[in-house]
Parts: structure tokens; C-alpha cells; sequence
């Protein structure tokens, strides 16, 4: 699994986090396991609800971006690429994982704003990613913004 904080921290951190932002943790992992391990999208969803954070997670939201997600990756990606300067191969995994969850949450969650959606990648970009990566997410992302949200994005400077 993903980790990348001491147990007795996570412990703590965790309290703190929203249910929601579990869910986006625990789809992450889903997508890093399927990313690195291989193995069916069934076996990795039902090892994931066997996790002592799932009892802690927003389950609804869970189960609509996990299978949002890994109903859709081929058109995630090609929605995706436009805005990379490489190629998704090179993305680390966390990255490609967080850009993959975000940008579904960007075309399906309309009712979260794109800023919320955009601090949370970063969140877990800096949590679980290499030294800049939260940079590469929200430069990616900001891009994909303007395309997806263009509406929200020109009320809200308006």
C-alpha cells in the first residue's frame, strides 16, 4: 500500500481529515496498486473497503469515484495529455493516480468547486508524491480547469 508517514502520524492526521478526503486517499491507493501491481479492479476495491480507514471514509463518494475512475481511464487520459509535457509512462505513479482522480472529479463532480478539487490533489500530491510533484498536479490542473470549468472559472471573476 501507499504510505508515506509514520503510523503513529497517519493515526493522528487521519482523525483530522474529512471523509471525504479518505475516500480520495483510498481511491489513490486503489489506482497506485492497479498502476504498479496490476490485478482486477474488483480484487483491489474489495481489499480496500478490508482497510481500517475505509470505516472512516464518505463510502458513497468512494464508490463513485472508484468506479468513475476505472469505469473511464481511456477517456481520463485523453483528456489528460493535451495539458502534459510528457508522456503518461514517465508520470510518477502518484501523479498519474492524483491527475486521474481529479480530473474525473473535475468532468463528473460539478457540484465541487474546482479550486476544492485542485487543493485537494495538492494535498495528496504533497502527502504521498516526490519533492515537487504538487507543483506538476496543479500546473496540469489548473490547465484542465480552464477547459472543463470554464463556466465556474469566468463567473467566479467576474
Amino acid at each position: 500500500m501507499l504510505t508515506n508517514v509514520s503510523t503513529s502520524t497517519q493515526k493522528k492526521n487521519t482523525r483530522q481529515k474529512s471523509r471525504r478526503r479518505i475516500a480520495r486517499e483510498l481511491v489513490l491507493q486503489g489506482i497506485y496498486q492497479w498502476r504498479l501491481a496490476g490485478g482486477t479492479i474488483d480484487f483491489i476495491e474489495a481489499q480496500l473497503h478490508e482497510t481500517k480507514e475505509f470505516s472512516r471514509a464518505d463510502e458513497k463518494f468512494f464508490s463513485k469515484l472508484f468506479g468513475g475512475v476505472f469505469g473511464s481511464v481511456s477517456e481520463i487520459e485523453e483528456t489528460i495529455r493535451p495539458f502534459l509535457d510528457r508522456p503518461f509512462t514517465t508520470l510518477s505513479p502518484v501523479e498519474y493516480a492524483i491527475l486521474l482522480l481529479s480530473t474525473y472529479e473535475l468532468k463528473h463532480f460539478l457540484e465541487i468547486p474546482y479550486r476544492a478539487i485542485i487543493n485537494e490533489a495538492i494535498e495528496l500530491a504533497r502527502t504521498y508524491g516526490g519533492s515537487d510533484g504538487y507543483k506538476y498536479v496543479n500546473g496540469v490542473l489548473d490547465k484542465l480547469a480552464v477547459k472543463l470549468r470554464a463556466v465556474e472559472i469566468a463567473s467566479s471573476q467576474t
